[in-house]
């Protein structure tokens, strides 16, 4: 398993470059952006790889009906504020070396493509992954998004509704403001929730917030609901901001264990290049690329 400070160190060996990063690649919809949204065409079922059986549905069920559990926590104060709080999954069991790729599709502005090189890569190597999808994201090409769910080597997981930082009292991360209450908590979550329920045939697993923060009773709110939070212990890319030097240096710090985080929404990013020489590096280190448990 790996330290718990690995995800801290994931994050913070870039410093502010590394927080500026997080920003510029994935920023919340709060209302009117001065961005203009991208006009390119979006790809092609091609692009994505054979349309493969979908993967083993398997139910997830919540403990409480999203109105309930949003009375259950209003109100309530939260004492801690990050992105590896208990309950946040940041590693992965490890038999032998293992690690976890993550990628998101964050959505608004500016953030509706795809990363073609960067996907087709994994189908063409075989590396599964799971893939964080913002409701923005799947609600720009559908189509796209069922592509995605079609092929056996990826899990679609929710990146949330807005992509806020998932809070009770609206605690900001990076400069972008997080839900104001447990209800709009409930809400972040429970919109891509339904969408990719419908998407699937079944429910999301998995949870990750906009910004990847998260404060105490936001995660019992997601759990709630029936999803895991995620959070990572190897920031690859800064929010598609780093160079492909730069991701295969945040690669290098892969340890068994690891959960990995980069983005898929950006083409021109230095991510794809970056991941096409550091992966089959890991690979011939003797690492397996698993899904998340």
């Amino acid at each position: 398993m790996v330290d718990r400070a690995l995800s801290r160190r994931g994050l913070l060996a870039a410093g502010a470059a590394a927080a500026a990063g997080l920003v510029a690649g994935c920023t919340a919809a709060q209302g009117d952006s001065p961005v203009r949204r991208t006009t390119s065409a979006a790809p092609t079922g091609a692009a994505l790889g054979p349309a493969d059986p979908v993967q083993a549905k398997i139910p997830v069920a919540p403990t409480a009906l999203p109105d309930d559990v949003a009375a259950r926590y209003a109100g309530r104060q939260p004492a801690q504020w990050g992105m590896d709080l208990p309950g946040i999954l940041t590693t992965v069991p490890a038999a032998g070396k293992q690690m976890a790729l993550t990628f998101d599709a964050c959505g608004g502005p500016d953030n509706d493509e795809i990363n073609d090189v960067l996907i087709n890569f994994l189908i063409q190597q075989r590396i599964p992954a799971t893939l964080f999808l913002n409701k923005r994201w799947i609600d720009f090409d559908p189509g796209r998004a069922a592509r995605l769910a079609a092929n056996p080597l990826f899990e679609l997981a929710n990146h949330g509704t807005r992509h806020c930082p998932l809070s009770v009292n609206g605690h900001a991360a990076y400069g972008i403001a997080g839900t104001l209450s447990a209800q709009q908590a409930v809400d972040e979550v429970w919109g891509n929730h339904e969408t990719l329920t419908a998407l699937l045939g079944h429910p999301p697993r998995f949870f990750r917030a906009g910004t990847a923060h998260y404060d105490e009773v936001a995660v019992s709110i997601v759990r709630d609901l029936g999803e895991q939070p995620v959070g990572f212990s190897v920031n690859a890319d800064a929010g598609a901001t780093y160079s492909a030097a730069q991701v295969q240096q945040a690669m290098s710090q892969v340890e068994p264990g690891a959960i990995s985080i980069a983005h898929m929404h950006r083409p021109n990013s230095g991510t794809a290049p970056g991941m096409l020489v550091t992966l089959p590096k890991l690979r011939a280190q003797g690492y397996e690329f698993v899904k998340l448990p």
